[in-house]
C-alpha cells in the first residue's frame, strides 16, 4: 500500500496524527500523549508505522483502538475536506490575501489585514480555552459566501463569536447599531443573531452571538443587548468560568456535527 498520508489534529489540547487512505478514510490514528498507535485494520500495520515513523517519538503500544464515543465514530468518517476543524483563525481571510495581496504602493494600510489581526486575536483566545473542556472553529463557511467567524461550543453552551477591529477607538453600541470611531454607525448587531440564528438552525442547539472587540480605547453600551453580548478581547477568557449548560457528551456531539463541512450547506 502506498500513498497513506498523515494529518495532524488537536483534540483536548492534545495532538493526534491520524492515517487516511488516498480517499480520505482514516485507518489509524496516533496518540503522542498516550504513546499508542490506534489501528482500525490489523492488515494496515505495516504501513501505518511507515507513514508514522518520521512522527513517533518513542516506544509505542500498538493495537485496537477503546470502543469510540458517537462524536469519535463521526470524526473518523468525516472526509479531510470536510473537516473545518484545522481552520486557524482568519483562514479565510489569509486565504483572500495570499491570492490577492493588493498593490504594494498603498497609502493605507489594507483593512483585511486589520482584520485578519482582529480574528487571529479573537481565535487564539478562543483557542486556549480548550484545556477548559470547549472547542473553537473558525471561519465557519455558510452559503451565499457569509461565514461565522468564531464558533465556541463548550460547558456553557454555544457562541457565535464576530471579531471586530477596534484598536485605540471608541465604540458606542446602541443595538443594533455598532459605532466604531467617527465611522458611521452599522447594524452590526442584527447581522450577528442573524448569524446565530443560521447556527441553531444548522446544529438544532440554542447559539449566543457574542461581539468580540479587538483593544478598543473606551466601550460604551447604551442599554444591554438584546441575546447578545459585547465584550473586550481581553474578557474572552472570562467564557471558561460558564457551565451548566451542555455535558461533555453533548459539546463532544456538537463539535462533531460543527466541523463537518456539510452540516452548514443549508442554513
Amino acid at each position: 500500500m502506498s500513498g497513506l498520508r498523515v494529518v495532524p489534529t488537536w483534540r483536548h489540547g492534545q495532538e493526534r496524527l491520524y492515517v487516511c487512505l488516498t480517499d480520505g478514510r482514516n485507518i489509524a490514528w496516533y496518540d503522542r500523549e498516550a504513546g499508542r498507535v490506534n489501528l482500525l485494520g490489523e492488515e494496515h500495520l505495516d504501513d501505518v508505522l511507515e507513514a508514522l515513523r518520521p512522527f513517533l517519538t518513542g516506544p509505542v503500544t500498538v493495537g485496537p483502538p477503546p470502543v469510540p464515543t458517537p462524536a469519535e465514530l463521526a470524526r473518523l468518517t468525516l472526509h479531510p475536506d470536510d473537516d473545518l476543524a484545522p481552520n486557524r483563525p482568519g483562514e479565510a481571510l489569509l486565504i483572500a490575501i495570499d491570492r490577492d495581496p493588493g498593490p504594494s504602493h498603498r497609502l493605507r494600510p489594507d483593512p483585511r489585514r486589520r482584520a485578519l489581526a482582529a480574528e487571529q486575536s479573537v481565535g487564539d483566545a478562543l483557542d486556549r480555552l480548550d484545556g477548559a473542556g470547549w472547542h473553537a472553529l473558525h471561519s465557519v463557511p455558510l452559503p451565499g459566501g457569509d461565514r461565522i467567524h468564531h464558533l465556541l461550543i463548550g460547558p456553557g453552551g454555544i457562541f457565535c463569536v464576530h471579531a471586530l477591529p477596534a484598536r485605540k477607538q471608541k465604540v458606542v453600541v446602541a443595538d443594533p447599531m455598532v459605532t466604531l470611531g467617527r465611522r458611521d454607525p452599522q447594524p452590526l448587531l442584527r447581522r450577528l443573531r442573524a448569524d446565530a440564528d443560521r447556527a441553531s438552525y444548522a446544529l438544532t442547539a440554542e447559539v449566543r452571538p457574542i461581539l468580540a472587540l479587538t483593544e478598543p480605547a473606551d466601550v460604551t453600551v447604551l442599554a444591554p443587548p438584546r441575546e447578545a453580548r459585547v465584550l473586550r478581547d481581553r474578557d474572552l477568557p472570562d467564557l471558561a468560568r460558564l457551565g451548566g449548560v451542555l455535558k461533555p457528551a453533548d459539546v463532544e456531539a456538537l463539535h462533531a456535527m460543527a466541523r463537518d463541512r456539510n452540516t452548514w450547506g443549508r442554513v
